[in-house]
Parts: structure tokens; sequence; C-alpha cells
């Protein structure tokens, strides 16, 4: 979420954390909480409403937070987005996970590089002027 340009944020305990994996502030002059849940689940489950449902709880505190953030390697069911998008949580599945890592170089390591290289006729001009 840094890498986003939010502001800081903190990982909760992993057991007793009532559902939230972290905490973000909305920017780095530290308005407004996100909270975080953050699934490693097998890229062929799909996460159901029920699971939504259980952070949207988990969200009404306290503190009390607006808006949510549910990341997952998995994918979610169309219920599942339906009843987030009337919650305000935003989801992130595995296939938009990958796309942020790559676009924002998290967890992902250069393997090649590949120039692609064109005719400069300008030199051309120049030169055999």
């Amino acid at each position: 979420m840094k890498a986003l340009d939010y502001g800081d944020g903190f990982k909760t305990k992993a057991s007793g954390d009532d559902g939230i994996d972290g905490v973000i502030h909305e920017d780095k002059l530290g308005f407004n909480l996100i909270y975080i849940q953050a699934k490693r689940w097998n890229p062929d489950i799909t996460i159901g409403k029920p699971e939504i449902q259980r952070f949207f709880g988990a969200m009404m505190g306290p503190p009390r937070v607006e808006k949510g953030l549910f990341i997952t390697t998995a994918k979610f069911s169309k219920g599942a987005k339906e009843y987030a998008d009337a919650q305000h949580i935003i989801l992130v599945d595995g296939k938009q996970l990958t796309s942020l890592m790559i676009e924002y170089g998290l967890g992902v390591s250069v393997q090649k590089v590949y120039q692609i290289k064109r005719i400069d006729s300008d030199y051309f001009a120049d030169t055999l002027g």
C-alpha cells in the first residue's frame, strides 16, 4: 500500500485480530483509516459473499471504519462483488494483485530486458548530408 502512495499503516497480530489483517491511513497526513484483509488462497478458490460480510462486520469496530480493502490470491463470486460494491469495500483478486505487483515492482524481479531498436534517419541525414 505504501508503493501505491498511501500513508503509514501496520499489521495486526496473527490471532485475535477480529478479521482485520492490517490498518493503513488513507494518505500521508493520517486521514481516514482503511482496514485490510489479505487471504493467500489457492487461485482456483472463489470467495463468496459470506466472507465479505464477515470482513464488513469487522469494519464496524471499534473503531468503526468506513473503507475496506480485501486482497486475495483467489477470485471473488458475483455475489461477493455486488455486496462489496454496496459496502464500499474494494476487492483485489489474484489477477489484479499480480498486475499491481508487476506495475509497482513489488515481490517481483527483472529476469531479462529487451531493447527494441529503430533506424535513426536523422543520423544519416546529418552525416551524409
